[in-house]
């Protein structure tokens, strides 16, 4: 199964917490969000998931690489230059989810739950 995270976003509700870091990797609990959305999808049964990133994307990649993406298959969608919100994030990626007809998952980084994905 395929996912999209979206972790581009500006974190300005997350302030003065985003000021140095993205919220991606904001920490819940010990553990960045990002981190906590990652394994979420996993055991989800998500093998490949596309991350966009915006906002101090080079922590976010670094993040990923020093963690070996958890052992899945990480795909970044770039929006350093242009954040394109949730709709054009989506549209950026589509050719990820075009070469499947499976479902996928959309989900924001920012959010936690216990939900059966």
């Amino acid at each position: 199964m395929r996912a999209m995270l979206f972790a581009a976003g500006l974190g300005t509700r997350l302030r003065p917490l985003t000021d140095r870091r993205p919220k991606a990797l904001v920490e819940v609990a010990g553990r960045p969000l990002l981190e906590w959305a990652l394994l979420k999808l996993k055991a989800s049964g998500v093998e490949q998931v596309v991350v966009n990133v915006h906002h101090f994307s080079g922590m976010i990649r670094e993040f990923l690489r020093s963690e070996k993406n958890f052992g899945m298959e990480v795909f970044i969608s770039d929006e350093s230059d242009l954040l394109l919100d949730t709709g054009g994030g989506l549209k950026k990626a589509q050719a990820f989810f075009e070469k499947t007809d499976q479902p996928f998952i959309a989900m924001n980084v920012d959010v936690l739950s216990t939900i059966d994905l």
